[in-house]
């Protein structure tokens, strides 16, 4: 057992074997020393034994910091290594490294979350029921410094530092996907346009990430089903196309295997009744390939593949020509996070299969009964999972190269909403803290 002062209280931490590991995580087993085994190495044996005990591993979760938070306060770790939390309108800024505070900025109102892009942080207060313009106010992410602000909402490009001023459209297209009015690149250290897209009527925003040297792109499809490719340094169009009627949702279309994949009617006839088809287009918008989407309800990146989930399992197919490479009937869904492909037996992660090889579909890491943490730690992710009829919950270590996760320790009693980054742990607490623990990858 190893003890830790953590916020006034004290953690104990179970380092032994009676840990609550599933039925199947086997302990090692203890061996006897034969009565043969010469004296002299029983005593070199102890002697080296003393000499390690003097410098004992740290424990598993090592406290880092510890703030006041609200239930509903949001809080974000960032790329570069610090804690964002916001607590009544004020956000500070916290180094994920030695747990200190770099800045605390305050804000007119409290933001329903918090982002940053640009070497920004993107505050957009909540506007409940009002619908109210609040606007989108930047602050440095450097010295929390106020930078400008802006009517409307922000959003960032993956793969790009370009930020992009929208006005949104409420609908179930996720915010600012579905934009009207205009798009405006905004000029990160002023605030000022860069250059300007008038959209006549509604179109879907879309990035298009680079690759091949290629920089990310912008993509708008606009209600005439006129799609538009745009240069993000200048807005000026490089190409246009028509694209097939489709529902243009959430999730369709998509970027996947470096093309854009739409689900849409065979025909121009009754979504509802038509049979569904796959197409994908090149960044130029050329037509790749069309394929039947079956029961498939959704096309999603899979590694360096496509995949189609749908209730009759997960299909993967190649983005260069849209053939099959494997299919899993017991597969409701896949996620990529960061490098690494997750499969689940529903549409979303309360059923993990694992970790899997999204080029053969082979499970890598079983993640049977584990639950992921949001984030990852770079080359591993973190899960979590109930044992001891939910009086206990386990947070482990999920890597590619093992076969099942490697717990690390018990979370406090009280703990939930995990975050996780590049050695970090952050959980918030029923006693109203944020809790970020430090952890190492063992091997």
């Amino acid at each position: 057992m190893a003890a830790e002062t953590f916020g006034g209280a004290t953690v104990v931490i179970d380092l032994g074997l009676s840990r609550g590991e599933p039925d199947e995580y086997a302990s090692p087993q203890g061996r006897t020393v034969p009565r043969w085994f010469p004296a002299a190495l029983i005593a070199v044996i102890v002697l080296l034994g003393s000499a390690a005990s003097a410098a004992p591993p740290p424990p598993p979760l090592s406290p880092v910091l510890s703030v006041a938070i609200g239930p509903a306060d949001p809080y974000t770790l960032t790329g570069t290594g610090e804690l964002l939390a916001q607590s009544l309108g004020t956000v500070a800024a916290y180094d994920l490294g030695d747990g200190r505070m770099r800045w605390q900025a305050g804000s007119e109102a409290p933001s329903y979350r918090l982002r940053t892009g640009g070497g920004l942080v993107l505050l957009r207060p909540y506007a409940g029921s009002t619908r109210v313009d609040r606007g989108t106010t930047a602050v440095s992410l450097a010295d929390g410094s106020a930078r400008w602000r802006r009517p409307g909402s922000v959003v960032t490009v993956a793969g790009s530092d370009t930020l992009l001023a929208v006005t949104a459209v409420r609908s179930f297209s996720g915010p600012g996907r579905r934009v009207q009015g205009a798009v405006e690149a905004v000029e990160p250290v002023t605030g000022r346009t860069r250059w300007r897209v008038p959209i006549p009527s509604t179109a879907v925003l879309l990035g298009l990430p680079g690759a091949a040297g290629r920089p990310a792109r912008m993509l708008l499809v606009h209600d005439d089903r006129t799609a538009a490719v745009h240069d993000l340094a200048t807005g000026a169009t490089l190409t246009r196309a028509r694209l097939p009627a489709a529902d243009y949702g959430p999730d369709n279309p998509v970027v996947a295997g470096g093309l854009l994949l739409l689900r849409h009617p065979a025909t121009d006839g009754d979504p509802a009744t038509d049979a569904r088809m796959v197409t994908a287009f090149d960044p130029g918008l050329r037509q790749r390939w069309s394929r039947p989407a079956g029961s498939a309800y959704g096309a999603v990146p899979c590694g360096e593949l496509a995949c189609l989930a749908g209730p009759d399992g997960v299909r993967a197919v190649r983005a260069a020509d849209g053939a099959e490479a494997w299919f899993r009937p017991g597969w409701r869904g896949v996620e990529q996070h960061g490098g690494m492909v997750v499969a689940s037996g529903t549409a979303g992660e309360t059923d993990l299969v694992g970790i899997v090889d999204p080029g053969t579909g082979r499970v890598l890491t079983d993640l049977h009964g584990w639950r992921l943490v949001s984030g990852t730690g770079g080359d591993h992710l973190l899960v979590t999972r109930t044992v001891r009829a939910g009086a206990r919950t386990m947070v482990a270590v999920a890597a590619p190269g093992d076969a099942r996760p490697r717990p690390l320790s018990d979370l406090p009693a009280g703990t939930g909403d995990c975050q996780a980054g590049p050695g970090r742990l952050a959980c918030r607490s029923i006693s109203g803290e944020l809790k970020v623990w430090a952890y190492e990858r063992r091997g």
